[in-house]
């Protein structure tokens, strides 16, 4: 073996981890690409004919074609966790909880500190609050009523 098809045999398998990084992490394609070229390079300089050029492709397409398999199983079966996958969950033992509006907002009356549009801000007893209008346009500075509560959102019609 010569100087060339080692040099070739070591594109070949940094070309395979570039493949492999590329579909466990995805991203611009910069892994990938760069894999695809030295896949190429390292066919080019391990084969010395067309032929063997042909047969080196046949022999790289199985064994991609594996490595794609094994990667997907690894993936579906979640002993590899994708990054774009969010696996942690928001729970109240965890310390997350959602906000809860107090009922006695129900009625109560304050004023506009945003155009709505229908949804904007709003004053009620010094305290600003997210509110979605009735579905009518509420300019900034008029009085508005609290005419719903629910779990974290409040909505008001002007008054």
């Amino acid at each position: 073996m010569g100087p060339t098809t080692v040099m070739g045999i070591v594109l070949l398998i940094t070309a395979f981890i570039l493949l492999a990084i590329e579909a466990v992490i995805p991203g611009f394609g910069v892994p990938g690409i760069t894999g695809l070229v030295l896949l190429g390079l390292g066919i080019m300089m391990c084969s010395h004919t067309l032929a063997e050029a042909l047969v080196l492709i046949a022999v790289l397409a199985v064994l991609l074609a594996v490595m794609i398999f094994v990667v997907l199983k690894l993936l579906s079966s979640g002993r590899i966790n994708p990054p774009v996958v969010l696996s942690e969950t928001l729970s109240k033992d965890k310390g997350f909880v959602s906000r809860d509006l107090p009922k006695d907002l129900m009625y109560q009356r304050g004023q506009a500190l945003s155009d709505m549009r229908p949804a904007g801000k709003v004053s009620i007893n010094d305290r600003t609050y997210d509110v979605i209008s009735e579905g009518e346009f509420i300019q900034k500075g008029e009085t508005v009523e609290v005419i719903s509560v629910s779990n974290n959102s409040l909505v008001v019609r002007k008054v």
